[in-house]
């Protein structure tokens, strides 16, 4: 799957930032990979490092997984949906609402590991269904224009973003 054109997704938004952070032009390819390597990387830490935070206000570790996989289940709706033809403006979502509505924290990190995988392999089985055609549909998401593989791109992309800041911020 090629990455997308600059005119399938809003530049200077996080949309771009998400999107431009996939180096791989194969993003069933990535988002396979990092399925393996988070699971990988959460089945490895200690119960200190999951309740970690580097600074006040700032998610644990566990938060961070629930918070991925919950993105990817927003983001694979608004690519499934516009893929459909949807042209009424997909809602957008405030992270921070969803986290203080959200138990990640009182969730076993096996159980998140399993939501997180379950995501994923769905999301990968559905994209992989999507023909080229599919794939370059605009639609748009919180106002925005945007393809169906922008918002597949989207998913890679923001799993990107946070897998740096854990090896930055907590696990340096």
């Amino acid at each position: 799957m090629a990455k997308p054109l600059k005119t399938e997704y809003p530049d200077g938004i996080y949309f771009s930032r998400y999107i431009e952070s996939v180096d791989n032009e194969n993003v069933i390819e990535t988002l396979k990979a990092n399925l393996d390597f988070t699971e990988n990387l959460y089945k490895s830490l200690n119960l200190d490092q999951l309740g970690f935070r580097y600074d006040t206000g700032k998610w644990n570790l566990k938060e961070i997984l629930g918070h991925i996989t919950d993105t990817e289940r927003i983001f694979g709706y608004r690519a499934l949906a516009i893929a459909r033809g949807e042209q009424k403006s997909l809602p957008g979502f405030d992270e921070n609402e969803y986290m203080d509505m959200a138990n990640f924290d009182s969730q076993s990190i096996e159980s998140l590991i399993e939501q997180y995988r379950l995501v994923r392999l769905a999301s990968i089985a559905l994209f992989e269904s999507f023909s080229d055609d599919v794939l370059s549909r605009m639609g748009k998401a919180n106002d925005f224009r945007v393809s169906a593989r922008g918002m597949i791109y989207m998913i890679a992309g923001h799993e990107i973003h946070h897998l740096k800041i854990i090896k930055e911020r907590y696990l340096a």
